[in-house]
């Protein structure tokens, strides 16, 4: 079969293009038949390491996290799947050789695989795993909110996405929406303004036409319960200008910048709390939770992607993953995808 390996850190040209043997899953696993691999910036990063020439954590890695394709094999005591179903995939490449996406058949733990709704498209299902469950685990908590998400989940809350563009961002507007809350994104185009819309934002602001501050306080006088964040340095000033009372800053990136200032005081007064989060170490069972929930929005409709959908999609063949990489460490918007077989 063909697949996407690296053996050491660096550039996308350290992705080779590779023949590997059909592996038989075992006990606990299955083999998927990927129909499409997604790519995200933690894909890239892992690539990159701390630097260039660097050792991998395995002779040879296969990247990427997210993907959808078709289970073909089932290993010994596996319940709950069988051969033909139809699957998305969450964290494939983490601390895996061989589970990344970036090839035809990939050899996983059943906890690393979901059922894919019937309705749900491959391409969707590729774009799920770390932005929808991210998203998830942001809009889950805080600490007046709800644990899980469903419609009315957030009915009355008022929800402020940064950078609502982003592949995250995107989910979490869909997912909040669906849920019931007040959704308002801050851009910084006309063209990202469109799609956010697109999406599902009820309220867009542009932070580079207006005072964001101000703008966000008059849709939410009250001020915003919580705020789904992507650049918590830069924007650390705007958001407790606009957080309210015992709300939450729930952090997933960290563009802009490693380090914050935070006025303490402030932020005591309104007893805010920042919840910093990590799909890798948050535990198996938020990663469950979150696939129920996605899967219930799923059927519901609620997760379309598409330029129409706010989520322009990027094809890219599997001997092309350097380009697709490529795409997404330069900022790309939109979803980037690897098309490796036939649905």
């Amino acid at each position: 079969m063909k697949a996407i390996v690296y053996s050491q850190t660096g550039d996308p040209s350290v992705l080779q293009f590779v023949d590997r043997d059909m592996v038989e899953p075992p006990a606990g696993e299955v083999r998927v038949r990927i129909v499409y691999s997604g790519v995200n910036p933690t894909d890239w990063k892992s690539r990159r390491g701390g630097g260039p020439g660097e050792a991998t954590p395995f002779a040879e890695v296969v990247p990427n996290q997210d993907g959808a394709g078709v289970i073909d094999a089932v290993g010994p005591g596996v319940e709950g799947f069988a051969v033909g179903d139809r699957v998305w995939l969450a964290l494939a490449a983490a601390e895996l050789a061989a589970g990344g996406t970036a090839q035809q058949y990939s050899v996983l733990p059943v906890s690393r695989v979901y059922p894919l709704p019937n309705s749900a498209s491959f391409e969707i299902g590729a774009s799920l795993g770390v932005p929808a469950i991210t998203a998830h685990r942001a809009l889950t908590v805080a600490e007046d909110g709800p644990r899980r998400l469903a419609p009315g989940a957030l009915d009355g809350k008022t929800v402020l996405v940064a950078g609502g563009a982003g592949a995250v961002g995107h989910a979490a507007i869909q997912l909040a929406r669906w849920a019931g809350a007040t959704v308002i994104t801050t851009v910084s185009s006309d063209a990202k303004a469109a799609l956010v819309t697109a999406a599902g934002a009820h309220h867009v602001v542009d932070y580079k036409a207006t005072d964001a501050a101000t703008e966000i306080r008059r849709i939410a006088p009250d001020g915003v319960d919580l705020i789904v964040e992507v650049a918590p340095a830069p924007n650390a000033e705007l958001d407790i200008a606009v957080i309210r009372n015992r709300g939450v800053i729930a952090v997933y990136a960290n563009d802009g910048g490693d380090t914050m200032t935070l006025d303490v005081r402030s932020y005591f007064a309104l007893n805010v709390r920042y919840q910093f989060l990590l799909l890798y170490t948050v535990g198996q069972a938020e990663l469950d939770a979150a696939a129920e929930d996605i899967n219930a929005a799923l059927v519901d409709g609620a997760l379309p992607v598409g330029e129409d959908a706010g989520l322009p999609l990027h094809h890219f063949e599997l001997e092309r993953t350097a380009d697709a990489h490529e795409a997404v460490e330069n900022a790309i918007v939109g979803k980037v995808l690897i098309a490796v077989g036939t649905e």
